[in-house]
């Protein structure tokens, strides 16, 4: 188990000590991602009217949404992960397939042609023959 890791870290101008088993750089990205979301809504004269609970809660609101949009995008990429899977190992069926059918077409072509050169060596011998019965 990972050693827990106490960290400071300044939220809203605010300093906090968080404290996880993740690594200290982490702990710090969380709070960056705070601070960039306090400071984009900051911005937004219509949520500086707004009182300390309800921009609060509009936060929380807005970090919920971007944590289910992440959700949905690790689904969707889940989702086409596995149809990709599939998809390789339908080709590689596939590809088995048609290598052991090239296989038997390669037996079957040397077994054609040595069937060829059987015939060709018995038509120069019958024409031998011929040849010589005609003398």
């Amino acid at each position: 188990m990972s050693t827990k890791t106490d960290t400071e870290v300044i939220i809203a101008g605010k300093v906090f000590t968080l404290s996880g088993y993740e690594s200290e750089e982490y702990l710090q990205k969380v709070a960056s991602y705070i601070n960039n979301k306090v400071s984009e809504y900051n911005k937004v004269d219509s949520f500086k009217r707004q009182s300390l609970d309800t921009q609060n809660v509009l936060l929380q609101l807005n970090i919920a949404d971007d944590y289910f949009k992440a959700r949905k995008q690790i689904s969707l990429k889940e989702e086409e992960l596995q149809r990709k899977e599939t998809e390789i190992y339908d080709l590689k069926h596939d590809l088995v397939a048609a290598q052991m059918k090239l296989e038997s077409m390669e037996k079957t072509v040397n077994t054609l042609r040595n069937e060829a050169a059987e015939n060709e060596k018995k038509i120069v011998r019958l024409e031998t023959e011929l040849r010589e019965q005609k003398k």
